[in-house]
């Protein structure tokens, strides 16, 4: 369909039954379309036209859009089972436990498989109070782990917090990178520190030299357990398998989600080790989910598990990023007024400008110019780059155009307005 009158009428149902003010947003960044369709690195719209995809669903798109043995496994398992009744052994979900435990760094063996990245840190944060009688949790300053409850009171973002207060008592946040402010934090009651390897909605800050070490060694020391959020890391977005490779880390508890699905379903896990696991032991239904570890999910991980690893995507993730790096560190240079600062690690990239609104402007500039990417909702400044992994050097080139002929407009539309 083409009939400009289908996004009207796609706008109009938006703003009257899902979000109107986000309807409102949207149109304003630019978005004035409906996405349809999905192939590799690209977004196509109802009209026909296509747009570089730069933002993966936040980094879930990791094998691409509509990856073509990952809709196999789809449509060949929901012909057989899409749910199965819990009572019951399902293959499907062992399997992938298995391939989990396996990729998985230190001794992490046990998997509980859910729905979404939130619902794998409530998971995460329900068994380490059970596994250690504690009923506190020390996390960073700008830390993005869901907007489920317990998840949000982890969050370290006071503006999604607000309305929803009181949290979940007794959770701390201190400064990212501040071993010494952390180990002030961790007590007698902190049930366990959770940090991201690297924090994505954050503005993609990479840790400091031996942070996260030091952090899981307080924990340790305390008597605490160390959560690692790899939903947004995991699965080869860092450059390794796993960011706890990078950083030697061997955490308690692991969560991981988006690219575990695929961009096909919605699938994440909380993962343990043998230790934290006997909080099952008396009742092994403590916690449980209708929809997660559904064969259908299951098929579809399995899968993303197989093509990743005889891809090595994330070896193509960690050239790929530093290609990037290099290409948009050089534009840095020519545009030093509107660009503040460019870093990351492997598809995870961030371009930092000096305001809010410059950020805007560029994302607006960009979805003229047929590339698709977002800010950082905990930093707004910050633009976000996480393309699929298996993203082309072709596809990055295209993007570096469209981005330095969005910072030319940009800086034009400024000067104008000065």
């Amino acid at each position: 369909m083409t009939d400009r009158s289908y996004f009207e009428e796609t706008y109009r149902k938006h703003a009257e039954y899902v979000n109107e003010p986000q309807a409102r947003v949207l149109r304003f960044a630019g978005w004035d379309t409906v996405i349809e369709r999905g192939e590799g690195s690209w977004l196509i719209a109802y009209d026909g036209t296509r747009y570089l995809d730069l933002q993966a669903c936040y980094g879930a798109v990791t094998l691409g859009h509509s990856h073509p043995e990952l809709v196999a496994a789809l449509t060949g398992q929901a012909a057989k089972l899409g749910l199965r009744p819990h009572a019951s052994f399902n293959r499907p979900l062992v399997d992938l436990a298995e391939r989990l435990a396996q990729l998985t760094p230190g001794r992490l063996q046990f998997s509980f498989l859910c729905n979404s990245g939130t619902e794998a840190v409530e998971g995460a944060l329900k068994v380490a109070r059970a596994a250690t009688g504690r009923p506190g949790f020390v996390s960073a300053v700008d830390s993005y782990h869901g907007k489920s409850l317990g998840a949000l009171s982890v969050s370290g973002r006071a503006k999604y917090q607000a309305p929803f207060r009181p949290l979940l008592p007794g959770v701390r946040h201190v400064p990212w990178g501040d071993l010494e402010s952390l180990r002030a934090a961790v007590g007698e009651d902190t049930a366990a520190v959770i940090l991201e390897p690297i924090q994505g909605e954050g503005g993609v800050n990479l840790p400091p030299d031996g942070y996260l070490r030091g952090a899981q060694e307080i924990a340790h020391e305390r008597g605490a357990l160390f959560i690692l959020d790899e939903v947004q890391t995991g699965f080869g977005r860092a450059g390794a398998p796993f960011a706890a490779t990078l950083y030697g880390l061997e955490p308690d508890l692991m969560t991981v989600a988006k690219g575990l699905g695929g961009g096909l379903l919605a699938a994440g896990a909380f993962i343990g080790t043998p230790e934290v696991w006997k909080v099952f032991d008396e009742n092994p239904w403590l916690h449980s989910s209708t929809f997660g570890g559904a064969p259908l999910a299951c098929a579809v991980g399995l899968k993303v598990l197989e093509v990743s690893e005889r891809e090595r995507v994330w070896d193509r993730a960690r050239d790929s990023g530093a290609y990037l790096l290099e290409q948009l560190r050089a534009i840095q240079v020519r545009f030093p007024d509107l660009v503040a600062d460019v870093r990351g690690i492997g598809l995870l990239v961030a371009v930092e400008f000096p305001d809010d609104d410059r950020a805007t402007l560029v994302i607006s500039e960009m979805a003229l110019r047929k590339t698709f990417l977002t800010y950082s909702l905990n930093q707004p400044k910050v633009i976000r780059i996480s393309p699929p992994l298996t993203v082309t050097t072709a596809e990055l080139d295209f993007a570096l155009r469209a981005f330095e002929e969005s910072l030319a407009a940009a800086e034009e539309l400024l000067r104008t307005l000065a």
